[in-house]
């Protein structure tokens, strides 16, 4: 089977253009209704709507070949809805109300961190999409911004447009006839990001993902976990017609999934542009043709939407995760891999400081970071250390009752279901480890330190700090 190897791939001699679609949703109300955003609403439906849709036309007169084979399918639609997450506007039964505020305002600080040129009118547009993902056969969309860009190691990749749009209902099952979805989703607010066609090759797709993820987590404004952030990729090589490629959840996919892609493309030459899935084992499979700009036409249930100098000043941004974890490593002198863990899950360093003013930050840091990863993969123990607990560890550590090498057998029997006593593990005193010490030098002069070391630490095994016993051993032998 011919196959082409990543490490030698010549993206430039294959005529290699790729740009990148970022959708994020954000951590607000839904978009055009008051009703809560969410995404999995834990109760059960209430609402049961049936619908068939058909294919407008969009603003030049004309039916988007997209659509018109979606369309094609004579799917019935069946939506599933609870009244606590969806009213109305989501059963397209009502006009849809005021944009809200907050999520408008995410956009906007978005676009300033991107460096673009906001767009003085916003229209509210109608996307028609006949796929049954939203229940009136289109998606409200707006652009907010044009003509921005970021840094990466490859250079700037420009930022084409920021939109901001209405999330899909989530399909739940399908059978030869229907297609059924929950409408908790459908409406959340969307921010969709388009790069231009500068990216080099695959590495370079993952790290601009990876880039643009880390601004729109800085926001603070944006929704986390599996589903919330999507990557959608077009690609084309060798005057092939444009491929977007679309189900990416995982970054680590996009090198791999690229290369086959374009393997792909170079034994069957595909003749026209299209929509195609990324399946689990990183291969591509056809959805639907590539839509184009027949497709879309003005919302006339709301409003321009002014976006004034004013909004724009009083818009302050947020300091990027890049440059946090670049302060907390120097300030409270971590290793950036540290730094990182910290700031990404959002623990309050300085904080946890003020709290245990007789430890130092790296050493809350290390308790807290690095000892559960050492003890699910030294101890096979995936069981989670209660907050309260830890809690408990590090007062106990705090005020000198435990030693530092005793908090891996805490944890350890904590996840294990067992009772912990913390007198159990007390920390020895430096006058107890001196007196042990003077007896095992008396009784056997010719030891080295380290096999006195040996002895104090397997007796009193997690009760001593294994600094000061090396500390005391040398004292004693020098």
């Amino acid at each position: 089977m011919y196959a082409i190897e990543f490490n030698v791939m010549d993206y430039k001699s294959l005529g290699f253009k790729c740009g990148l679609e970022i959708h994020q949703q954000l951590e607000t109300k839904k978009l055009f209704c008051d009703c809560p955003s969410l995404v999995n609403d834990p109760n059960e439906p209430d609402v049961i709507l049936k619908r068939r849709l058909r294919a407008s036309m969009g603003e030049l007169g004309e039916i988007d070949e997209a659509a018109k084979f979606e369309q094609s399918k004579n799917k019935k639609f069946i939506y599933e809805a609870c009244s606590s997450s969806s009213c109305l506007v989501e059963y397209d039964e009502e006009p849809i109300k005021p944009i809200n505020k907050e999520a408008l305002e995410a956009a906007l600080e978005v676009a300033l961190l991107l460096s673009m040129d906001v767009i003085g009118e916003v229209h509210v547009m109608r996307k028609v999409v006949v796929d049954g993902s939203n229940v009136s056969g289109f998606q409200r969309t707006m652009l907010i911004a044009i003509d921005g860009y970021i840094e990466t190691s490859k250079g700037k990749v420009g930022i084409a447009t920021l939109c901001l749009e209405e999330e899909a209902a989530k399909k739940i099952k399908s059978t030869e006839n229907t297609v059924t979805y929950r409408l908790d989703r459908l409406g959340v607010p969307l921010l969709e990001i388009a790069t231009t066609p500068e990216i080099k090759d695959g590495e370079h797709a993952k790290e601009v993902a990876s880039t643009l993820g880390m601004i729109l987590r800085s926001t603070g404004r944006v929704k986390r976990g599996i589903g919330t952030i999507r990557q959608d990729i077009n690609l084309s090589i060798d005057k092939l017609p444009r491929v977007e490629l679309k189900g990416f959840q995982d970054l680590r996919n996009i090198p791999k999934v690229i290369e086959n892609e374009i393997d792909r493309q170079l034994k069957e030459r595909p003749k026209r542009g299209e929509v195609r899935k990324v399946e689990q084992n990183g291969s591509t499979t056809f959805l639907r043709p590539m839509p184009g700009a027949n497709r879309m036409y003005v919302e006339t249930d709301h409003p321009i939407i002014e976006i004034s100098k004013g909004m724009l000043n009083k818009i302050v941004l947020p300091e990027l995760i890049t440059e946090k974890i670049l302060n907390v490593e120097k300030k409270f002198c971590l290793r950036h891999e540290i730094a990182q863990e910290v700031v990404e899950r959002e623990i309050d360093l300085g904080s946890l400081s003020n709290v245990y003013k007789n430890m130092e930050p790296r050493i809350i840091a290390d308790i807290l970071i690095e000892i559960p990863k050492e003890i699910k993969s030294r101890f096979k123990i995936d069981s989670e250390i209660k907050k309260g607990f830890m809690d408990k560890v590090l007062d106990n550590l705090n005020k000198g009752n435990i030693s530092k090498d005793s908090v891996i057998e805490i944890l350890v029997d904590h996840c294990n279901g067992k009772e912990v006593n913390f007198n159990d593990y007390r920390k020895v005193s430096d006058k107890e480890i001196e007196n042990e010490i003077k007896k095992i030098i008396n009784n056997k002069k010719d030891l080295s330190p380290n096999a006195v070391m040996g002895i104090i630490m397997s007796k009193y095994k997690g009760k001593v700090e294994g600094k000061k016993v090396f500390e005391l051993i040398n004292k004693f032998k020098s």
